[in-house]
């Protein structure tokens, strides 16, 4: 527990650290990486390059200094980010580094406003919740270790498959190495890829699995991504993945992690699914899931993509009994347009995302509302979702990359 005088001073100091907050994060980030390079491997570049990590680290401080004195709030918050650490292997010999230089970046921007009673507050407060993360990041590395199949650390897997689902996406299947067996996963998580053979130092990456679970394989789907400027590491282990990787490659793979994910035997009312793009890939394995186990309640996938070309697993999804789709373009080919004809067939409806059109196609009611894709399709689903009253309990999402607000 905190001290009351830490808890006094921390709420004293939030809205001068909320003012400064992104200044701060970048200052912590430079410090970071020029006194400890070793943990630049855990950070991935494309996000800093984006500036996405230091907004989503900013949050985060915000987040935990506005809700000192309720940290049951941030539950939730901290098991996302516990399972995103055990899946890169952060360790607690990290911690220390990080707090050394996030109180470092606080004093550089706030300056003379840090005083001593500040420092040792706020060295109170990160020390906390450095050892609430480190106790349920133990736990995590516990469960995959004694699991039935499962593993710490890396291990290797050979490609057992590799198929061209559209323009830009294809699936791996993964096999491991050894043929013994494998850990099984929840509907939804993901595995961590490490590539140590490209012209660039990288971290790894995190992969939602997109087919079921205990189908004799792992699978991913990769959608081929193209960096925003020249000197972004945007796409690049994706086009790795696409061009150098083929049948037979081997690959360095993390255990399943990630708490965006769905128990089938644990479902008691519908559930949609909300796929924007590449965000199919979680909500695959679940609605595969659900659909193999028969559940009782309907089930119901709308699927958003820009038009027929980069539309990735259509036939698959039309085939899963139980589950009722939508699909959804917002850019038709021109033959589409032309023909007045919805690409003959191959949607449903033309245009984005909208509280009408969830309103026509869901049970939005009494559903539990699982979405994935990029931030404007997250942000169209969150308001929509909000406009028609689904309370924010039944409203469930994952980011690919830094956790984003999804109010702007």
């Amino acid at each position: 527990m905190l001290s009351e005088q830490t808890v006094s001073i921390i709420k004293q100091i939030t809205p001068a650290v909320a003012e400064h907050a992104e200044t701060i994060t970048r200052r912590f980030y430079e410090r970071m990486f020029a006194a400890n390079p070793e943990v630049k491997v855990y950070f991935n570049q494309a996000h800093q390059h984006s500036g996405g990590q230091q907004r989503a680290l900013a949050g985060a401080v915000c987040a935990y200094f506005t809700h000192i004195d309720n940290l049951a709030v941030l539950t939730p918050a901290v098991n996302l980010i516990a399972h995103k650490h055990c899946s890169l292997g952060v360790q607690p010999e990290h911690y220390p580094i990080v707090g050394k230089h996030l109180l470092a970046a606080i004093q550089d921007v706030m300056g003379d406003a840090v005083t001593d009673e500040v420092v040792k507050a706020v060295a109170e407060a990160y020390g906390l919740l450095a050892d609430v993360c480190i106790g349920r990041e133990k736990e995590i590395y516990t469960d995959q270790q004694t699991s039935p199949g499962g593993w710490n650390g890396y291990r290797d897997f050979v490609v057992a498959r590799k198929e061209r689902e559209s323009d830009v996406v294809t699936s791996f299947y993964l096999q491991p190495a050894d043929g013994k067996p494998f850990a099984t996963f929840i509907p939804g998580q993901y595995i961590t890829v490490r590539i140590d053979r490209t012209s660039t130092p990288t971290s790894p990456r995190n992969y939602s699995l997109s087919d079921q679970p205990d189908v004799g394989h792992y699978r991913i789907s990769v959608k081929r991504e193209t960096g925003l400027a020249t000197d972004s590491p945007d796409g690049l282990i994706s086009s790795y993945l696409h061009d150098e990787v083929a049948v037979g490659s081997s690959l360095a793979i993390g255990p399943p992690c990630g708490d965006f994910a769905i128990d089938p035997t644990q479902v008691t009312r519908p559930v949609v699914l909300l796929a924007g793009g590449i965000g199919i890939t979680p909500l695959l394995s679940m609605a595969k899931a659900l659909s193999s186990a028969g559940v009782s309640h309907a089930v119901h996938l709308v699927q958003a993509a820009r038009n027929s070309s980069v539309h990735a697993f259509a036939n698959e999804i039309r085939g899963l009994s139980n589950v009722q789709s939508k699909f959804l373009y917002d850019a038709p080919l021109d033959s589409g347009l032309e023909t007045g004809d919805l690409e003959t067939g191959k949607c449903d409806a033309v245009g984005t995302i909208s509280a009408d059109l969830l309103r026509d196609w869901t049970p939005y009611q009494d559903a539990d509302f699982y979405f994935c894709g990029p931030k404007p399709f997250m942000g169209a689903c969150c308001q929509s979702l909000k406009q028609l009253g689904v309370a924010n309990e039944r409203m469930h999402c994952e980011f690919f990359g830094p956790q984003q607000d999804l109010t702007n």
